[in-house]
């Protein structure tokens, strides 16, 4: 027997929850990997069709999966002359707060301000 949710929508995670799995996804991937590449597909393929507060943070995140790639291809590639572990420690450091920032924005019901932001929206 199939068993619709309380909201008859038959939605299990709004557009809300989805963003929020996705931060913890992100923070998980840190330790596993696969999990970030999960969050990434899951913004893009929301994305689309979310608007407001949701749509700035899948956007967010969205920004958030691609340039912390980037920033850890340079610093794998650069750790080879030492300088690519500062680099490294700065995009740890980075994707822990702009995922934080975005857990507290989003369970406060607020936007990111700038979603396209390179730093922290």
């Amino acid at each position: 027997m199939n068993e619709v949710p309380a909201s008859g929508d038959g939605q299990v995670l709004n557009k809300k929850g989805l963003c929020f799995a996705v931060y913890i996804l992100y923070i998980i991937g840190l330790f596993t990997g696969v999990t970030a590449l999960i969050g990434v597909v899951i913004a893009h393929i929301q994305a689309g069709s979310a608007a407001g507060i949701e749509k700035s943070h899948l956007d967010f995140q969205i920004r958030t999966f691609w340039y912390g790639l980037l920033i850890m291809v340079i610093g794998g590639a650069l750790s080879l002359v030492l300088i690519g572990y500062a680099v490294l420690l700065f995009w740890l450091v980075w994707l822990i707060v702009r995922c934080v920032k975005g857990l507290l924005l989003l369970n406060e019901n607020r936007p990111i301000a700038n979603p396209t932001s390179f730093m922290f929206g």
